[in-house]
């Protein structure tokens, strides 16, 4: 038995960056008690808001997700991989959960709830426009003042580069003034690109979290004011300097119970998306943090002084009991009534959805997607393509603004066959990957292996062993979303009625370089 690459937990003691190999992006972590809870970015996806849990910073679990649909609905119908859910801040006050976010088409939101695993209440508009994005509350016991700060997209707002404040509702149902910029990064000497803030209060000081310079090879900034509104002093506290890991970027700080101090951020890894590293935090004489290891990120650390526990990481694996899909998975829009549900025998059934995009995966709502949680994985399904509809199809996918899917489609013969299709990022309809061929009994065991730069490589069993199948293809990412796995059933437009179903069964991903048994593929 290797290695488990999704975990950065060595075993010893120490821990090793990335601590979690996947596209949790824009991270922002909160301690309550003895417990550590950490939300992301979603996008377009849903359920959104992710809710990870920890209890030692270092080994997480998806514990659940804060935001059961996108509102308004019609607005998130179809993949929208770049909207919706940006930078998320997750705070406790007044014995409530509170996740702030910018919608950059609708404006700053909010959902509460008394315990993390929910009911969260409706999103609630606390302040309405376009551009607003990467929102953070602060309640100041102080002061017993609400606050909020929040950036802009240039895209949808015309400005960037500067955060605006606000008093707010102690209740965060909207919002005191009109707003004053806090922080003009224009008017500080190359600074860039100024976004993602968070806010602190700390030791007499109003702290302001923020990186700048851009998501590639940029910095992660502090501010501090005596005052909400300014005026504030900056420095930059991490930067990649002499280490290889680039732009540290946006990010939360969080104290433990015994007074340590640690910052989590992303970096940006392409293919594999926004990956979260863990950095140790200081204080210097002077008042400032110190993030990293002299305001350089560290790649190897003692983990935190908190008690020990097992390693963990979120879920990847799925038998899916009941005929349901375990919290790792999200729709690539708002869920439609009858996509997936329980249904006679083992495993998920998948119901062919009817689709005017039969042929361009990155527009079909109907696609359930998770992360890829490690640099070096192997992926593996079983499916059976019960759907007796010609034309339905069904299949495992790599998906970015290029995408490529092996699986099962039905002939109009009523014969099915494996294929393996791919599309170009500008390309608006697939083309063939591989060379079709039969699968006996509508059944296959579907494979990809994912090795360093996130290159896949596509292989099926349908009954004879592993083949492979096509060229080496390189995963992309979306624009500000990491590559996703896929499973999908879809059937040609037009017909009446339902189109069937595909059976998916014993979803697993390796990480450890072991080889996995190869049950026979699964029968009724």
């Amino acid at each position: 038995m290797g290695v488990d690459r999704r975990t950065g937990d060595l075993g010893d003691g120490r821990y090793r960056n990335p601590i979690l190999h996947a596209d949790w992006s824009d991270p922002d972590p909160v301690r309550v008690g003895e417990d550590f809870y950490l939300t992301a970015s979603s996008f377009g996806r849903a359920p959104g808001l992710p809710l990870l849990h920890s209890t030692d910073l270092v080994n997480w679990t998806l514990v659940g997700h804060a935001l059961e649909r996108l509102e308004p609905p019609e607005e998130f119908a179809e993949p929208r991989q770049d909207c919706g859910v940006w930078a998320p801040s997750i705070r406790h006050h007044a014995g409530r959960f509170w996740i702030f976010w910018g919608d950059p088409d609708q404006g700053v939101f909010q959902v509460h709830a008394e315990r993390v695993e929910g009911p969260w209440s409706r999103p609630v508009l606390v302040k309405e426009g376009k551009g607003l994005i990467d929102a953070c509350p602060l309640w100041d016991a102080e002061t017993g003042e609400a606050y909020l700060v929040h950036g802009w997209a240039k895209s949808r707002a015309g400005i960037k580069n500067r955060l605006t404040g606000h008093r707010m509702r102690p209740d965060a149902t909207g919002l005191l003034d009109e707003g004053t910029v806090i922080v003009d990064g224009d008017a500080i000497p190359g600074w860039f690109t100024l976004e993602g803030p968070k806010l602190y209060r700390h030791d007499g000081w109003f702290w302001i979290f923020a990186p700048a310079g851009g998501v590639p090879t940029g910095w992660q900034g502090a501010f501090r004011a005596r005052d909400f509104f300014g005026p504030y002093e900056h420095r930059v506290v991490l930067a990649q300097g002499s280490t290889e890991i680039s732009g540290p970027h946006q990010g939360g700080w969080v104290r433990t119970g015994t007074g340590e101090d640690w910052f989590l951020h992303f970096q940006d890894r392409g293919a594999y998306g926004r990956v979260v590293h863990l950095q140790p935090m200081r204080w210097t004489d002077d008042g400032w943090p110190e993030l990293g290891d002299r305001g350089e990120p560290v790649l190897v650390h003692a983990k935190p002084e908190l008690p020990a526990g097992p390693a963990a990481v979120p879920a990847t694996d799925d038998d899916f009991p009941n005929g349901q899909h375990g919290l790792q998975w999200q729709w690539a829009a708002n869920p439609g009534d009858g996509w997936s549900g329980p249904h006679e025998g083992a495993g998920l059934h998948l119901t062919c959805v009817r689709s005017e995009h039969l042929h361009d995966l990155r527009r079909q709502a109907h696609v359930l997607t998770q992360r890829l949680p490690a640099e070096v994985c192997t992926v593996t399904v079983d499916l059976h393509l019960t759907s007796r509809e010609p034309g339905a199809r069904a299949g495992l996918a790599v998906l970015g603004n290029a995408y490529t899917w092996i699986g099962l489609e039905r002939g109009a013969d009523g014969t099915v066959q494996l294929v393996h299709r791919f599309a170009e990022q500008v390309a608006d309809a697939e083309r063939d990957a591989g060379t079709a061929r039969p699968a006996p009994d509508g059944r296959a065991r579907l494979r990809i292996a994912v090795d360093t730069g996130a290159r896949c490589r596509f292989l099926a069993d349908t009954g004879d062993g592993f083949q492979g199948s096509g060229q080496v293809f390189a995963a992309t990412p979306w624009r500000w979303v990491g590559a996703l796995l896929g499973l999908f059933a879809t059937a040609p437009p037009g017909g009446p009625g339902g189109a069937g179903t595909a059976r998916f069964t014993r979803f697993r991903i390796r990480t450890d370089g072991a080889e996995p048994g190869e049950p026979k593929i699964s029968t009724p």
